[in-house]
């Protein structure tokens, strides 16, 4: 399974693998429960994951750059249901994330979305978009 195949589907929980795409919706596999269904466009949006970005006090990062931090920290994912342990744990892990503008749901998802990335053994990767844009910038 690639991290760029992923994707978030709106009205569902958790990550789903886009098996294929269809002009009114996508075949996907749930990464919950292994179950592959049709998901219709018109009543749901697909986000890749690799396109995500994440708000910081800077300029917004990809979602992958977080998860890339949350692998390299020793800190232990905490408990999503405490909204102020996941926030405690973000500032430890990525002290760059604007805490203003980013939800506490969003950190909940991060959460819940890297321990699936780890039980099926996906490692974050950053878009090749940035690195042709760091090359047409040099």
């Amino acid at each position: 399974m690639e991290y760029s195949k992923l994707i978030s589907v709106s009205g569902k929980s958790g990550l789903f693998e886009l098996l294929t795409s269809k002009s009114d919706g996508a075949i996907a596999k749930s990464l919950e429960n292994d179950s592959t269904q049709f998901i219709s466009s018109r009543a749901h949006q697909f986000s890749h994951l690799e396109s995500i970005e994440v708000f910081t006090t800077h300029e917004n990062v990809f979602l992958a750059e977080v998860f890339i931090a949350m692998g390299k920290s020793k800190e232990a994912l905490p408990d999503d249901k405490d909204p102020k342990l996941v926030q405690a744990y973000f500032k430890k892990v990525y002290a760059k994330m604007d805490f203003e503008r980013v939800y506490p749901s969003d950190m909940k998802k991060m959460i819940k979305w890297y321990a699936q990335l780890q039980k099926h053994e996906v490692t974050p990767t950053l878009p090749e978009v940035e690195e042709d844009e760091e090359e047409s910038k040099a």
